[in-house]
C-alpha cells in the first residue's frame, strides 16, 4: 500500500470542494441578475453562465495533478504534503474565483458592458490553480 495516494486523492478532493462552493456562489449572483433582468423586461444574458461555471476548471486541475501523483515515484509523505497543500491552494482559487464572479454577474448582468474586463479577473483568479498544478508537477 502506497500512502503517498491520500495526497493524490486529497488534490482532488479539495480542488473539488473548491469548485462546488466558487461555482455555488458564482450561480447564485447568475441567477439574481437573471431575475432582475425579467423583472425589468430586459433579456438576460447567457454570458453569465461563463461566470458561473469558471470555479469548475479547478477540480479538472486537481484531477490531472492527481493522475501525476499517482504515477509518481516521489516520497510518499511529499506526496500527502503536496496533494493537501495543492489541494486547498486549489479550492482557495475556486472560492475566489467564484466570488470575482459573482461580481462579474452583478456588474454585467446590471449594464451589460465590461465582460472582457470582468472575465480577465476572473482569469487571474484561476491562475494561482495553474500555477499549484504547475510548480508541482516540477516538484514530483
Amino acid at each position: 500500500m502506497n500512502i503517498g495516494m491520500i495526497g493524490a486523492s486529497a488534490v482532488l478532493g479539495l480542488a473539488a470542494i473548491g469548485s462546488a462552493i466558487g461555482a455555488g456562489i458564482a450561480g447564485q449572483a447568475a441567477i439574481a441578475a437573471w431575475k432582475r433582468n425579467y423583472l425589468r423586461n430586459q433579456p438576460a444574458s447567457f454570458l453569465l453562465f461563463v461566470f458561473a461555471g469558471a470555479p469548475l476548471t479547478q477540480t479538472i486541475y486537481g484531477f490531472i495533478l492527481m493522475s501525476r501523483m499517482a504515477a509518481s515515484k516521489a516520497d510518499p509523505f511529499f506526496l500527502i504534503g503536496g496533494g493537501i497543500a495543492g489541494g486547498i491552494a486549489m479550492a482557495m482559487s475556486a472560492v475566489a474565483q467564484g466570488k470575482a464572479s459573482a461580481s462579474s454577474c452583478d456588474a454585467f448582468g446590471e449594464t451589460g458592458k465590461g465582460f472582457g474586463q470582468y472575465i480577465t479577473v476572473v482569469g487571474l483568479c484561476e491562475t494561482v490553480a495553474l500555477f499549484v498544478m504547475a510548480f508541482t508537477f516540477g516538484a514530483i
